[in-house]
């Protein structure tokens, strides 16, 4: 039985909406004026904006150390490049590695043994210095003349040892983000902070936002001069930060953008994400405004000549609703609120 209401509230795809009172069905004659619609078979799908900030994403600080002051220091942007150097101690170049291991000891002899062996020996094979061994993790005489030939390509002196301090292992190709040390402080400690050359969008997220949100999931990008990029989530931080205008905490979507030259324009820059919260396919679907609240719970859909058909909602987006039950069927005639 169809309930009397002077309006009804529904919650759905992040919206409100109105149901039109309805009295006692009563069969529809000849005069009776009604609005009807028909139910359709389409795709529904719902979104909200979020904001973000598009940029190089996190940055980690890069320490020098050994003994020396620093002579020379690189300019904020400046990319971050194997077998270039990145600062100066002592006016002799520092020069950058990839890899995992800082340079903990003096590879100067044969027979030593490790990790930091293994990543010298990958470093130099990059930049055309070859070596070959049976165990790339053991110093041998062909990387220690690998490491002389390189030394005196650059003008090191001394060449022939790799001591800490003459090269600074990084994860992989950056640019430098900010410069925290000043000319003449010493080499050992923070010099710098770098990034990813990759541009990004962090998009803060309170908890129970960010666990609607999958890693791969497809967005859309606005960007401030109106131009929009496609991209898609690449990771969602563990830790929740705390706010400190006491807000609740956020953990931080990583965006990447599909195509970097869309987002080539700006290397930092509000915009606005559009993630998609709710999609279905091909389902039954009305306006909202053709429910019926029934007293006893639940919704129905009225057929022009007055008779109810129980229907069970299901997604809310855009004005419409997913409908389903014994009786529905695409093209089917309801009366819905003009």
């Amino acid at each position: 039985m169809a309930v009397p209401l002077a309006v009804v509230l529904l919650a759905g795809g992040g919206a409100w909406y109105a149901l039109r009172p309805r009295s006692e069905p009563v069969a529809a004659t000849p005069t009776a004026t009604l609005s009807t619609t028909r139910i359709e078979r389409t795709d529904l799908s719902d979104a909200r904006m979020v904001p973000g900030t598009l940029g190089f994403g996190s940055a980690r600080v890069v320490k020098g150390t050994g003994e020396g002051v620093l002579t020379r220091l690189p300019a904020a942007g400046q990319k971050v490049v194997r077998g270039t150097w990145l600062f100066k101690v002592n006016d002799q170049p520092v020069v950058v590695f990839y890899g995992g291991t800082p340079l903990f000891r003096a590879i100067d002899k044969a027979g030593l043994e490790g990790s930091d062996v293994r990543e010298v020996r990958s470093n130099l094979n990059a930049l055309g210095y070859r070596t070959w061994a049976a165990r790339r993790d053991v110093a041998d005489a062909g990387l220690l003349s690998a490491v002389k030939r390189w030394q005196k390509d650059l003008g090191m002196p001394a060449p022939g040892a790799l001591r800490p301090g003459q090269v600074v292992v990084v994860t992989g190709p950056g640019r430098v983000d900010g410069v925290t040390a000043a000319l003449g402080d010493p080499a050992a400690g923070p010099v710098l902070a770098m990034t990813t050359t990759t541009k990004v969008v962090s998009v803060p997220m309170s908890a129970a936002e960010a666990g609607t949100v999958r890693v791969g999931t497809k967005v859309t990008v606005s960007l401030p001069d109106g131009k929009t990029a496609a991209g898609s989530v690449t990771a969602i931080s563990r830790t929740v930060g705390e706010q400190d205008n006491g807000e609740a905490p956020k953990v931080t979507v990583v965006v990447t953008p599909a195509v970097a030259k869309a987002v080539a324009a700006f290397d930092s820059a509000p915009v606005r994400v559009r993630f998609t919260t709710v999609a279905r396919k091909n389902v039954l679907a009305v306006p909202v405004g053709a429910l019926v609240a029934l007293r006893e719970g639940g919704y129905a859909l009225q057929k022009p000549d007055g008779s109810l058909v129980a229907a069970t909602t299901g997604v809310f987006a855009r004005g419409l609703v997913e409908v389903s039950g014994a009786g529905l069927a695409a093209g089917t005639t309801v009366v819905t609120t003009p």
